[in-house]
């Protein structure tokens, strides 16, 4: 088969474990920075361009798309679809884990667990945003963050009005959501290949720290998960229509709870804590499953 990469950097961890999978089981690999590609959209033969060439016709794409390039990355990734090409993880379904109000709209609807959330642009009463959602202690996050980026956590109500007031000052929209105590600042990263949790780990925030991102200093280990938490990653990704994701999840007393599907996961923590070839996990089911035109939008919302 011949498959492409969507990576602006072939340097990552996460590429080239993709390109060797790839190369390993036989397959021709380009990787293909996509904000350097251009489209040609007209009716009768759409093709994306690339250093001044028309790409070749490839059997699968696999788009890793960061957050800072979703809306034109997603616009590459849907002219490939446009042309017949097959994505691990569609167009749409990418736009929708990228936008982290529309996730929670869609978990909430299907009944997956997560936190209380408010969300609010200028509220009018900032009090009853935080009370809403049980009270002090609560985690403020900016819509657009990422990594952990723009997240914090407010101990009482008056640190988190003077923390909302802050970003309100920024015209930023935040999401307001209950803290998860019991989860003592870990999270479950569930990797999500086929409709199957391929690969688990426990992520544990750094000692002072309560966002357990790796990029913020957090350490992985393998974790088991029970059959709740398992049934919980599956449906959050079947819920956003991804073939292939990471799914966060907290352990809480009422249960595991969605904090986040991320479309584009990385590969090196998962298979440093879990010693697992997810990489090749990813291709297999590329095999598997890439025909042409086989792109179709699966879940709703």
């Amino acid at each position: 088969m011949r498959i492409a990469i969507l990576s602006r950097n072939p340097k990552l961890y996460s590429t080239k474990r993709l390109q060797e999978a790839g190369q390993q089981r036989g397959h021709e690999i380009d990787v293909i920075d996509t904000m350097h590609c251009y489209m040609d959209i007209t009716s009768a033969r759409p093709s994306v361009r690339y250093k001044g060439k028309r790409l070749p016709k490839y059997d699968a794409v696999i788009p890793r798309i960061g957050a800072s390039v979703s809306f034109y990355g997603t616009s590459v990734v849907r002219q490939f679809e446009m042309m017949g090409t097959y994505s691990i993880n569609e167009s749409v379904a990418i736009s929708r884990s990228r936008d982290k109000l529309r996730s929670l709209q869609l978990l909430s609807r299907k009944g997956i667990g997560m936190p209380r959330t408010g969300f609010a642009h200028h509220p009018d009463k900032i009090d009853d945003l935080i009370k809403n959602v049980g009270g002090a202690p609560v985690v403020i996050k900016l819509l657009e963050g990422t990594q952990g980026i723009g997240v914090v956590l407010a101990d009482t109500a008056k640190a988190a009005e003077s923390i909302i007031e802050a970003f309100m000052g920024l015209n930023a929209s935040i999401l307001v959501q209950e803290y998860i105590k019991e989860a003592g600042g870990s999270d479950i990263r569930c990797f999500v290949v086929g409709g199957k949790v391929v690969a688990a780990m426990k992520r544990q925030a750094a000692p002072g720290e309560f966002r357990s991102n790796l990029h913020r200093g957090g350490s992985a280990s393998l974790t088991r998960l029970s059959p709740d938490e398992r049934k919980c990653a599956v449906d959050a990704a079947r819920t956003m229509g991804l073939n292939c994701c990471g799914v966060d999840i907290l352990r809480s007393n009422s249960g595991p709870v969605v904090m986040e599907v991320n479309s584009s996961p990385g590969l090196e923590g998962i298979e440093n804590a879990t010693s697992k070839d997810v990489a090749g996990m990813i291709i297999e089911f590329i095999e598997k499953n890439a025909t042409p035109n086989k792109t179709k939008t699966r879940g709703k919302g």
